[in-house]
């Protein structure tokens, strides 16, 4: 499996000691496992946002992002997963990370200090070039669009 370092650092060391550093559960994993760094439990009541803290600022290589994506344990269990999934951190961005969860539930959930509430990937990416044509190349699909294929 390849790797790629990516630089990590807690906000508030003294503050973090009780938290894990993202990690992958299983040798297989994808992703990295996020914790909640919130001071106290909140509760996202069905169709709330909330926007969570994690601790943590990191650095990404040039050339990559770092993916953010929901638990699916929690969305298939309780109804929580992102505002904005897939989420993206750019290489650029150096504040802290932060998960905006909504509760698509029925019930309200409670997310506790040290939960897992997300998953980090990183990813390459490749920019484009646009190219200004006068027109396209002809495919069987043509202009067919949502629910083109079947349902």
């Amino acid at each position: 499996m390849n790797e790629r370092e990516v630089q990590f650092c807690w906000l508030n060391p003294e503050e973090s000691a009780d938290l894990q550093l993202p990690c992958y559960q299983s040798p297989g994993a994808a992703g990295m496992d996020v914790q909640a760094a919130v001071v106290s439990e909140v509760c996202l009541e069905p169709g709330q946002i909330s926007l969570l803290a994690t601790g943590f600022a990191i650095a990404i290589p040039h050339g990559y992002e770092i993916q953010v994506r929901p638990r699916s344990g929690l969305a298939s269990k309780h109804g929580i997963t992102l505002v904005n999934s897939p989420g993206t951190i750019d290489s650029d961005y150096r504040g802290e990370v932060k998960i905006a969860l909504i509760n698509l539930g029925g019930q309200p959930y409670t997310v506790q200090r040290g939960d897992r509430i997300a998953q980090l990937i990183l990813a390459p990416v490749l920019r484009a070039r646009l190219q200004v044509v006068s027109g396209l190349g002809a495919t069987a699909r043509a202009a067919g669009g949502f629910g083109h294929t079947g349902v």
